[in-house]
């Protein structure tokens, strides 16, 4: 067995849940957050067999799209009369990422 860990950007999560649920999986969800943005994650925990894993990935890689986001980045000079507000920053955000570990027991009670 394998227990495979999906982070997922927030906005992917509702459509990764549904997915995973209609193809057969069950998954326990977490909230989480990343520590570049703090953006809101959720990590789902989904045990299965060891021939199920790369149709899990699958599920999870069809509905987590990758995306660009302005995010505010902090002043890099001036003074607090001349302060210059440096320009907001293009990072890309969404998409996934999966661990997958080896699984001794699954019980599920």
């Amino acid at each position: 067995m394998k227990l495979i860990f999906a982070i997922v950007n927030g906005d992917d999560s509702a459509a990764v849940s549904k997915s995973l649920s209609k193809h057969g999986f069950r998954a326990t969800k977490l909230a989480s957050s990343g520590s570049f943005l703090s953006a809101g994650n959720t990590t789902f925990l989904i045990c299965v067999e060891d021939h199920q894993v790369d149709d899990v990935i699958g599920v999870v890689q069809r509905k987590c799209h990758h995306r660009k986001q302005f995010v505010p980045s902090t002043p890099t000079y001036g003074d607090s009369v001349g302060e210059v507000n440096a320009m907001p920053l293009e990072v890309s955000v969404g998409g996934a990422t999966i661990f997958v570990t080896a699984i001794e027991r699954f019980e599920k009670l």
